[in-house]
């Protein structure tokens, strides 16, 4: 469907309120918006006239001149528009915020980096629910509360939260480990122990409950509660429970006393500041948290709005974003002056389940704050860009100076660096990693699984790893990051290992500029050259090399102890015929240890619960042809693995 389909559906749009979607030639939902009239703001996208009164058509639809670059380009790509119609402006901010959720459109509003986020999570489906730190939030039967933009402010909160409300921190969905006994933070007050059953259930859900409180921001009511819990407590003599019970009343009014706004009217609320960027589709949002008088938190967000460029279309659609869990809505938003408010209140107050109000503050404390929130803002929005600049300007620096430096035509816009671990001879692995335009490319790190594992013999593995990657090269591999040409290979080693890389590169037959780096006096081995270059500590390229280095290190470490530790923990069982987890704990509980069920008879096997008998059959007969179990797939020196 091209251009010339794009303006007969342009054309029929009708002047209503609804939802418009454009989508581009993969038929993929570029942008979602709303609008109280369907034609006059689609229209503005497009230069006029679509199609003339007379029905007579003109040229296809190109973006009308003045847009923004990025809405342009958005535009330029769009050939197709839908449009829904609805009854109302809110009925459409609705639809508009269940299209973006489903879609996730690339020209919306989204907070930078969303899937990062850190969460508070609850495990309320638990009998004993946990409280920890998540970076989802998709599991309908947990109470999450975020998103926040620190994950160290997160694990400050849980902390916080672990000596005032000492919740169990072990994994798992049931409380406690094998041996039965309290852990140490039972005895240290950072747990109450429930899985002795030193606290009832009822107890400990009451406990979670003075938890989402806390973090719901009702600081007034939990004071309350607390206060009247204490006073219970020691009118029945029990002392050391009113003891804690203080301690956490007395935790909770210290926040409150620290952190009181001016004026302890406000109540709870949420004051919203915006600044654009006018030079790109990025904007950064505070949001300032006020619960029960008491300032809470700040949090900044930048958010990229390439298809958006007015403050009041990105405050609405993060709003929609921010507040989707629907757990953290105030009764009161405060927002900037000539935004839009109607159907945003409709909306959240749906997700908050009782009323809702957006406003803009027109005087007073509530004013200053939302003045004080876009200053904020606006503040953020020039710090990040200065930041950008100067890490553009470094970077460029270093790719200069690395090309000066090893004599390359160009700077080395892609650089990619091997290296190799292993633990003597087994589980070796090597890893590649990536740098592009100076900053690591994370999507295109690669790493190999050693074929050669006759020792600790690195150059060899080099040569193969190196081999490998540059055949894919050579084959003109499809892969984003294989199928690339690199403009500089780093080899962490010294001689041995660029000559095992220029070996595999000549074998593969392509040609591309390769070095080694030496970690002892961080030399650089240049081929065809007798001594090593010595760059200066300081500079740029030199940083550059090690920072490489150092991810391809650090990645190849990762995959070996992964397969170091699936090795090591491999059970004995592992490459049974028919055997599975469950069947696995059914013989371990039948026999008690490896030994016993493998001198176990036909009969024997055939009797434990929950094995079929023809499965018993094959595994006995399997077991008496290969033998014991170094032959059971174990590896070599690991053990039989069973716990």
């Amino acid at each position: 469907m091209g251009k010339e389909a794009l303006r007969d559906q342009l054309a029929a749009l009708p002047d209503a309120p609804g939802v418009y979607l454009f989508r581009d030639v993969d038929d993929r939902v570029m942008y979602v918006g709303k609008a109280k009239s369907l034609r006059a703001r689609v229209f503005s996208y497009f230069e006029a006239p679509v199609r003339g009164p007379d029905g007579q058509a003109g040229s296809p639809p190109g973006p009308r001149p003045g847009l923004h670059p990025r809405t342009a380009e958005m535009v330029s790509r769009t050939v197709r528009a839908e449009a829904l119609v609805v009854n109302s402006e809110q009925e459409a901010l609705i639809l508009e915020g269940n299209l973006i959720t489903t879609h996730r459109p690339p020209f919306n509003v989204s907070l930078r980096d969303d899937k990062s986020y850190p969460y508070i999570g609850i495990s309320m489906e638990e009998t004993y629910p946990r409280v920890y730190l998540t970076r989802e939030r998709h599991r309908r039967d947990r109470v999450y509360f975020g998103p926040f933009t620190s994950a160290s402010k997160v694990r400050e909160t849980l902390s916080f939260i672990g000596k005032v409300f000492p919740s169990r921190p072990c994994e798992g969905t049931d409380p406690g480990r094998p041996s039965g006994i309290p852990c140490l933070d039972y005895h240290i007050r950072r747990c109450l122990a429930p899985c002795v059953d030193y606290i009832s259930a009822a107890d400990y859900r009451n406990l979670i409950d003075q938890i989402v409180a806390f973090l719901s921001g009702r600081y007034r009511g939990l004071e309350e509660e607390l206060e009247q819990q204490m006073r219970a407590a020691a009118a029945a003599q029990r002392f050391e429970d009113a003891a804690l019970v203080r301690n956490r009343l007395a935790a909770v009014r210290h926040l409150m006393e620290t952190q009181v706004v001016r004026s302890g009217s406000v109540g709870s609320l949420d004051v919203l500041g915006v600044a654009v960027d006018a030079d790109g589709g990025s904007a950064n949002v505070q949001v300032l948290q006020v619960r029960d008088g008491v300032l809470g938190d700040r949090q900044s967000f930048f958010v990229d709005a390439p298809g958006a460029c007015d403050e009041a279309t990105i405050l609405e659609q993060f709003a929609m974003e921010y507040y989707a869990l629907g757990m953290g809505i105030p009764p009161l938003i405060v927002v900037p002056r000539g935004m839009p408010v109607d159907g945003l209140e409709v909306l959240l107050a749906g997700r908050r389940q009782a009323g809702v109000e957006v406003r803009a503050a027109e005087r007073g404390e509530k004013r200053t704050m939302q003045e004080m929130a876009g200053r904020n803002a606006r503040l953020a929005l020039d710090q990040d860009r200065a930041r950008v600049a100067r890490t553009r300007e470094r970077r460029a620096a270093a790719l200069g100076d690395l090309q000066r430096a090893l004599g390359l035509d160009a700077p080395p816009m892609r650089i990619e660096c091997f290296d190799i671990s292993n633990l003597g001879a087994t589980y070796a692995v090597a890893s590649m990693t990536v740098m592009n335009h100076g900053a690591p490319a994370r999507a295109h790190y690669r790493s190999f699984t050693m074929h050669d594992n006759g020792g600790p013999d690195d150059v060899a593995r080099m040569e193969e790893a190196i081999g490998r990657r540059l055949a894919r090269l050579a084959a003109g591999d499809g892969d984003a990051s294989l199928g690339a040409t690199p403009s500089l290979v780093v080899i962490d080693g010294g001689k041995g290992q660029l000559g095992a890389g220029q070996r595999a590169m000549r074998a593969a037959g392509v040609d591309v500029p390769m070095v080694g780096l030496a970690k002892r006096q961080e030399e650089v081995f240049v081929p065809g050259r007798a001594e090593p270059l010595r760059l200066p500590m300081d500079s740029p390229g030199l940083r550059l090399l090690q920072q490489v280095r150092d991810e391809a290190h650090r990645f190849a470490l990762r995959h070996h102890r992964s397969r170091r530790g699936r090795g090591m923990t491999a059970s004995a069982m592992d490459s049974l015929p028919g055997i599975g987890p469950a069947r696995r704990r059914a013989i371990l509980r039948e026999f008690g240890s490896p030994e016993r069920f493998l001198a176990a008879t036909r009969q024997e096997m055939e009797a434990v619960p929950g094995l079929p008998p023809k499965v018993a059959r094959a595994l006995y007969e399997h077991l008496n042809r290969t033998g014991v179990p170094d032959r059971l797939g174990a590896p070599a020196g690991a053990g039989t693995g069973w716990t």
